[in-house]
């Protein structure tokens, strides 16, 4: 049985500065919550309506409800197991050869997508710039669909890590270089800016080269493509050469 104090606790990780107080998020769903024994991440503890199915011997497991499990969970649909995880510490790594740098995205499902894209194109590191959605919103969580384990994040002050960086940083914009006949560099920061306003002027800046995807509708009247739309299109194009 869940105390009140346990499902106050956890219902408040839906932000971020309880995250952080706490140095705990969420992760929901069996299917996810077995791909964590693959990682480095820490489980503190799971409860489920279900243990049998988790077969986890490892950290304690709790039989819940299944109404203390709507509480605790973020979903319209809560998945019969919710895992309470440490936060890790940021790994500080060395520039990968093909990243992608993430310029304001706010859209927690975005993210999630992107960072989708990124482990099924084998992209090992994406940069996000300090107002980026955090990766650990429970929203991005369920929607990376665990590959969140698998692909690391950091957080920095994106104009300093652009102006030292080793990769040729590339942008889009609708005047750029066509994706289709883009010649890919051997090391290369993808950078997508947000939703509504694109990437940051000081971003920009430090771009040295832009592409574009061409739009091929008779039309030619839709303005843009949803960032993770763009991302996913972007990569199938420069992994394909």
């Amino acid at each position: 049985m869940l105390t009140a104090h346990t499902i106050k606790i956890l219902q408040s990780l839906d932000k971020k500065k309880f995250r952080q107080k706490y140095n705990l998020f969420l992760v929901e769903g069996n299917k996810i919550i077995c791909e964590l024994s693959e990682s480095n991440f820490k489980v503190k503890e799971i409860f489920s309506t279900d243990p049998q199915k988790l077969d986890r011997t490892d950290v304690p497991v709790t039989q819940i409800t299944e109404n203390e499990l709507k509480k605790i969970s973020f979903l319209k649909t809560p998945k019969d197991s919710v895992a309470v995880c440490y936060l890790p510490d940021e790994e500080k790594t060395e520039d990968r050869d093909v990243q992608l740098v993430l310029d304001g995205i706010q859209d927690p499902g975005n993210l999630g997508t992107i960072i989708r894209l990124a482990d099924w194109f084998g992209i090992e590191q994406i940069i996000c710039s300090e107002d980026t959605v955090d990766v650990y919103n429970p929203k991005v969580i369920q929607a990376t669909m665990g590959s969140f384990t698998r692909v690391n994040i950091m957080y920095t002050d994106l104009v300093e890590y652009l102006s030292k960086t080793e990769n040729i940083n590339i942008g889009t914009d609708m005047e750029g270089e066509n994706i289709y006949t883009f010649e890919k560099p051997e090391k290369l920061n993808l950078i997508l800016g947000n939703e509504g306003n694109g990437m940051r002027p000081e971003t920009e800046k430090l771009l040295k080269k832009c592409i574009t995807i061409p739009r091929f509708g008779k039309s030619q009247s839709t303005e843009s493509l949803n960032v993770s739309m763009a991302a996913g299109i972007i990569l199938g194009q420069l992994f394909s050469k």
